[in-house]
């Protein structure tokens, strides 16, 4: 488990160099490759340590570059319909199951995780579609939240095109405009990390608040 969680860390932190890689080796299957990975991270409850800013971001940068057969033109679209079908695939995991997934303990599905996709989704609202887009893990949680709950799938979808579209659409563009910038190529290991320590900044918040209430001296 230690093995897999490093292996894991190691391919998030050089994603840039994994991916060149994987174009060099399948070319044009890439595609397909990252279409699979952006809708498991979104579909399934069981796999939110995928890489999904970091990925769409270093996709990006390896579009930008000479030589390599990934378009823009054709990474943006294909990955909004990736995350799309993601969402939609989580909706529907979550509407078969029901309630009973807050009054039982599956041992897939990390119950810190949904109540904390939960509470975030009673004070946002359906806007958690969006938002979750851009936070880890609540971003896996919270399609299958919206499916558990009262959320109708007209409500839903028109959530999840538009988080979707400005996900998928922020990153790459960014990846690709700059990515290959030398500051940020000499130094993309440190890029990732604040992406990912941007986009955990958030449920830090939450976290720090809570802990402040809950030792408020009153």
């Amino acid at each position: 488990m230690l093995e897999l969680l490093k292996n894991l860390l190691d391919i998030i932190l050089h994603i840039d160099i994994r991916l060149q890689l994987w174009v060099t080796e399948y070319q044009t299957w890439t595609y397909l490759i990252l279409f699979i990975i952006i809708f498991m991270e979104t579909g399934f409850v069981v796999t939110p340590f995928l890489p999904g800013d970091s990925l769409l971001f270093a996709a990006g940068t390896v579009a930008a570059m000479n030589g390599h057969p990934l378009s823009l033109i054709v990474l943006v679209p294909l990955l909004i319909c990736a995350a799309f079908a993601g969402d939609n695939t989580n909706y529907f995991i979550g509407k078969l199951l029901g309630k009973t997934v807050y009054e039982k303990n599956y041992r897939m599905i990390k119950r810190e995780y949904l109540d904390k996709t939960h509470a975030f989704y009673e004070k946002h609202g359906g806007k958690t579609i969006i938002i979750a887009r851009f936070m880890p893990i609540i971003r896996t949680f919270a399609p299958f939240v919206a499916g558990v709950g009262t959320m109708s799938y007209i409500r839903f979808i028109s959530f999840s095109i538009v988080g979707a579209i400005i996900w998928v659409a922020s990153f790459c563009t960014a990846g690709y405009f700059f990515g290959n910038i030398p500051l940020v190529k000499n130094n993309f290991t440190i890029v990732i990390l604040a992406i990912i320590f941007i986009s955990l900044l958030p449920m830090i918040y939450a976290f720090i608040r809570k802990f402040l209430d809950r030792n408020k001296i009153t």
